[in-house]
């Protein structure tokens, strides 16, 4: 089982059978010194410039989401392609049962599988998680709710929030997470194939190619299994009421399958995996009143990906790299740990094809991209601990916490 986000799609999927093996950890992540146990965090002066990957776990299969419970265990969860959620102890020990099982009605492989997960802000005191899985047999996407407790979810509880269905069996988006508003954010890709043919990125009645937000606390809307937020841009209460769905937050997005909040701001940074030459990295204020059109499929990047295409309307990535340094962003998070001061402000990112690591120091306003590392791996995800410590997974099986050497 290997993920696909490259350019066209399945074509080219990296880990499977069809493309070579993740290449072996860097020699720097093996070569660390031993005196503390596994995992446990170490203050280091470090370098911003030059980061490493300090092994924390191994063994896993296909690993593709990273998430942490904010309920003081310092445990993280780990989101397996295929469709099991596997909790990692604070030293790197994976537990024996799983905290969620529902393989059999996850349809798993190239960009499929369960690939988000959230916990309730006020978890365990509002017990529920939150899944994005690509559904079995049809591909479509399912965003559910399971009740939980701290020791797991019981597959048969699930309720069904929202459907979509997939034309293609890429670009599904699949990142869930809690913004500082307390509403849910979903990452969804444009529907896939190539070039968006239906035109979704565009479309902002279409719920492909976009970031959507939904309430999840209050009483569902009409025909609805959740409430929509009043300000979202195209609801009632927003910028544009009545232009678009009313779930709609920005459009304009490939394959958003990665995204983030910064907790200092509430800044969103989203990677959003471009087609044949361009990767990129889109920014949303804090303060944002929602509606950003981000540009694809007129642009891919900071390029025309139209001929002659007018660039006026859309928002520019904050960052982008061209396909020699690789093929599909991973978006990452902005460090705000204790652990590592030196890191503090800086937004790390990767590319799952290339295994290159990338930093953006955004507290000092730059919009250079710095190449850090070159990790030698398939990075598929990254995700934080509850103490602000940045983790990598990659498609080989590890999860690695992110330092700066």
């Amino acid at each position: 089982m290997g993920l696909a986000l490259t350019a066209c799609g399945p074509t080219a999927p990296v880990g499977s059978d069809s493309a070579p093996a993740p290449a072996s950890p860097a020699p720097t992540a093996r070569s660390l010194p031993s005196s503390a146990p596994p995992g446990t965090p170490r203050p280091s002066p470090g370098n911003p410039d030059h980061l490493r990957l300090e092994p924390f776990t191994t063994g896993l299969d296909s690993p593709i989401n990273i998430a942490n419970a904010g309920d003081g265990s310092g445990r993280l969860f780990v989101n397996l392609q295929g469709g099991l959620i596997r909790v990692i102890g604070p030293d790197g020990s994976v537990r024996a049962e799983p905290f969620l099982d529902i393989r059999n009605r996850v349809l798993a492989g190239g960009e499929r599988g369960l690939l988000g997960l959230a916990f309730h802000p006020n978890f365990p005191e509002q017990p529920r998680i939150f899944v994005d899985y690509t559904r079995t047999p049809d591909g479509a996407t399912v965003i559910s709710e399971f009740p939980a407790t701290a020791q797991g979810a019981d597959p048969a509880s699930e309720r069904v929030l929202l459907l979509i269905p997939q034309p293609f069996a890429n670009h599904n988006g699949g990142q869930l997470a809690f913004g500082p508003d307390g509403f849910l954010y979903i990452g969804m890709g444009d529907g896939g194939s190539g070039g968006d043919p239906f035109g979704n990125g565009q479309n902002t009645r279409a719920l492909l190619g976009k970031m959507l937000r939904i309430d999840v606390d209050n009483q569902p809307a009409a025909g609805k299994a959740y409430a929509i937020p009043r300000d979202n841009p195209f609801a009632a209460g927003g910028i544009r009421p009545g232009a678009g769905a009313p779930e709609v937050w920005s459009y304009g997005l490939r394959n958003p399958w990665r995204f983030s909040f910064d907790t200092a701001n509430g800044d969103v940074y989203i990677g959003d995996v471009g087609q044949s030459a361009w990767e990129e990295i889109d920014r949303q204020a804090g303060d944002s009143r929602g509606g950003e059109n981000y540009g694809w499929n007129v642009m891919e990047g900071d390029h025309c990906f139209r001929q002659g295409c007018n660039t006026r309307p859309f928002v520019k990535p904050i960052a982008e790299y061209g396909h020699d340094r690789g093929c599909a962003v991973i978006g990452g998070y902005v460090y705000r740990g204790s652990e590592q001061p030196v890191l503090r402000g800086v937004y790390v990112f990767a590319d799952d094809c290339s295994g290159l690591v990338f930093t953006l120091q955004v507290d000092a306003g730059t919009r250079t991209t710095k190449l850090v590392l070159d990790s030698h791996r398939a990075i598929s995800s990254f995700g934080v601990g509850e103490n602000g410590e940045i983790y990598a997974a990659d498609l080989g099986g590890a999860i690695s916490r992110v330092v700066a050497g």
